[in-house]
């Protein structure tokens, strides 16, 4: 598989086949999420891999009771061991660094026929709680992967080419 078919064959998945996954894949999985790059290479994100059952549970209860999270029979727990840096253009650098990490995790899902779905809906306190994260870590996203019950891709409803890049300058939008 390409890069390419990943990204157009990624979608967001809310339920799953009953079906582990086997450590070897997600090994490969987390692989990529490790040599994603980060500001200044300060790889500040973690990741705890929730495979148990009722810890998933507990999980989806804390991400607004969406049950499909605790469904996957594995939910990534995006993390940040950080100094808060921010970046020159005034972005938090942890952020943009996990963003990215997971980017990876998610089209090297693809790549295994596995599906994720990203997941901001979330007590992060509950879950620093519930996993035993310290409290100067910061909890930033939630992954749920697992095998889709419905594989395949679906249309992606995308606004065109020409309204998103402009060459050179800044383009106002027409009406």
């Amino acid at each position: 598989m390409t890069v390419r078919e990943a990204i157009e064959t990624r979608k967001s998945v809310r339920t799953w086949e009953d079906r582990d996954v086997p450590s070897e894949v997600l090994d490969r999985v987390m692989g990529a999420v490790r040599l994603a790059p980060s500001a200044r290479n300060q790889q500040e994100w973690r990741f705890v891999v929730v495979r148990d059952a009722k810890l998933r549970a507990a999980v989806a209860d804390a991400a607004a009771g969406q049950r499909f999270v605790g469904e996957a029979p594995v939910v990534v727990v995006a993390c940040a061991v950080t100094d808060r840096r921010t970046m020159r253009c005034g972005h938090p650098a942890f952020l943009i660094d996990v963003a990215i990490a997971l980017d990876h995790l998610s089209l090297a899902a693809v790549e295994e026929g596995l599906g994720t779905c990203w997941i901001g809906a979330f007590d992060p306190d509950r879950v620093r709680e519930l996993l035993g994260i310290p409290s100067g870590v910061e909890v930033v996203e939630l992954m749920p992967l697992g095998y889709p019950a419905r594989p395949g891709t679906t249309r992606k409803d995308r606004l065109g080419h020409e309204q998103i890049v402009f060459a050179d300058r800044w383009r106002p939008e027409k009406p």
